[in-house]
């Protein structure tokens, strides 16, 4: 079955004047009278679509655009040009009827009150989203077996972990059944526990209800674990759109091969070139192989031949080497 998209950005460009300032009293009395005005590119001229159903990864360095980009797409700011289209509606248009379809999690902006337990501001979302009690009462139910957290919602949100409010503010934002979640850093500062268990809550979510998720983060492995997918965004402009594992393929030219020896080398020899020793000691070395320079079987071939091997891993350099190497290109 082929799937529709469900989010279109065609010429997405979104400009702030700001006026500039150089240091000092002289300048800021100066300013009082006269700025000069210059012009911010957020977004260049972005293109990309998400099919429904799919969890798209979308990521950048601080200040490429994402934030922008998912404040457009979740009506809170006006485009300066271009076109935006989610859910067959236009974000800034027919708003009201727009985001009862839609749910966003800002990971550093709660929507949960403080004083209150979660289980009101459930109640509040579902009065505000008009949903019906039977719905209501289906949904709930699912998220909080799902989360386990059926003492949890009772107690006010100022005593949970940031871990329990990041699951509660989640649950609040599918309780309408959007059909499209924007999450914008929905792990920051958790453990590595609650980051796992929300992982698997997002994919379950997904596979269960088919809700189309659009996942901004710093964090990598949430993309490793989430996305088959990624859109990546330097200084306004889409760098990469496509498949993760080609991401990979096409920038990484290197394979890292890590040695752990049953008794100690004392000397490695000339280190030939286009092989990179990442580390060493007596029992192991990490070595990154340049495969336009070197058949990576030849190597380990002449490792085993050559040098005491106990194990031998052979792997690709992680997902942040790919993000470096894109972002370096820019």
């Amino acid at each position: 079955m082929v799937k529709i998209d469900i989010i279109r950005v065609k010429d997405l460009k979104k400009h702030f004047r700001t006026f500039k300032k150089e240091a000092g009293v002289f300048s800021t009395f100066k300013s009082l009278f006269k700025r000069d005005y210059v012009t911010v590119k957020a977004l260049d001229g972005i293109e990309f679509s998400v099919k429904k159903g799919e969890i798209r990864g979308f990521i950048g360095p601080n200040g490429a655009g994402k934030s922008t980009t998912i404040k457009i797409l979740s009506g809170i700011l006006h485009h300066s040009e271009g076109e935006v289209l989610v859910n067959n509606f236009q974000p800034w248009k027919e708003r009201e009827k727009y985001v009862q379809r839609i749910g966003v999690v800002f990971g550093q902006k709660p929507q949960l009150w403080l004083d209150l337990p979660a289980l009101d501001t459930f109640q509040l979302n579902k009065t505000l989203y008009e949903i019906p009690e039977s719905k209501f009462r289906k949904n709930l139910n699912y998220f909080i077996e799902l989360f386990d957290l059926k003492e949890v919602v009772r107690r006010p949100v100022r005593q949970l972990s940031l871990g329990e409010k990041m699951k509660c503010e989640l649950i609040s934002s599918l309780l309408h059944d959007p059909d499209v979640v924007f999450l914008d850093e929905p792990t920051i500062g958790l453990d590595l526990i609650s980051k796992e268990r929300i992982r698997e809550f997002i994919k379950k979510v997904n596979k269960d209800k088919g809700i189309t998720f659009l996942l901004t983060t710093h964090d990598l492995d949430d993309i490793e674990n989430l996305c088959e997918k990624v859109l990546i965004i330097n200084k306004g402009k889409i760098v990469y759109d496509g498949r993760l594992a080609e991401l990979k393929k096409e920038v990484l030219k290197t394979k890292l091969i890590e040695v752990t020896f049953k008794e100690p080398v004392r000397s490695y020899g000339k280190v030939p070139k286009g092989i990179n020793v990442v580390s060493k000691n007596h029992y192991e070395v990490k070595m990154e192989v340049d495969k336009s320079q070197h058949e990576v079987q030849r190597v380990i071939n002449y490792i085993i031949k050559h040098y005491p091997v106990q194990d031998l891993n052979v792997s690709n350099p992680g997902i942040e080497e790919v993000i470096k190497k894109i972002y370096e290109k820019e």
